[in-house]
């Protein structure tokens, strides 16, 4: 199953996957427009979103660096292995110009805390929300420590809505990693080692 993913991934064009990233989320945002009209009234869930409140910048953002700087840290420390996504995330980035890559942060950072926190997790409660909001990364499935990474992830972006009971705050915290450590795959330094695949270089 793993290698037929990794397989699948490599056979896709940049624009191929580009094109089904963009699919997955306008997806997610179809989701959470049905499913708010069947499990709510009036969408109540739009009320718990405020861009007045303080906690975007005293909790959301830099929440968000420390995620990035502790993960960017493992990367160094760990073995490469523990991040192995199959090259995804390194295909979607690397060659993607900032605003796009902004674009796209943006873009996950919103249909996916719209679905996961302000509907699910309002609707069914923290535990259900997060391990659902993991499995839908489906990609990690197949690296136990990545699983494990966006378990407690998820976890931790759901308390802070629970904590704070505002989308904005989750929404920017999320914008910031997904955004931060794009720019960090597009610009760390890569070298070709002799077999002629890319090698990073820490």
């Amino acid at each position: 199953m793993k290698r037929k993913y990794h397989q699948i991934i490599a056979e896709l064009t940049d624009k191929e996957l580009l094109y089904h990233l963009y699919l997955t989320q306008i997806i997610l945002l179809i989701v959470s427009l049905i499913l708010g009209a069947i499990l709510y009234d009036h969408f109540p869930y739009i009320q718990n979103f405020s861009l007045s409140d303080d906690h975007i910048f005293t909790i959301g953002i830099p929440t968000g660096v420390m995620i990035v700087i502790v993960d960017i840290l493992l990367m160094k420390l760990l073995p490469a292995s523990f991040y192995d996504d199959g090259g995804l995330n390194q295909r979607i980035f690397k060659n993607r110009h900032v605003f796009h890559t902004f674009i796209i942060a943006l873009f996950v950072a919103f249909s996916e805390e719209l679905l996961f926190r302000g509907i699910i997790q309002t609707k069914v409660g923290l535990v259900m929300a997060s391990t659902i909001f993991a499995i839908i990364h489906y990609r990690y499935l197949f690296n136990w420590f990545l699983f494990l990474n966006i378990i407690l992830l998820s976890f931790l972006i759901g308390i802070i809505y629970k904590w704070t009971g505002n989308l904005a705050v989750t929404i920017m915290m999320h914008f910031v990693i997904d955004f931060l450590l794009g720019l960090y795959i597009k610009f760390r330094h890569t070298t070709v080692d002799k077999n002629g695949e890319e090698q990073l270089c820490e």
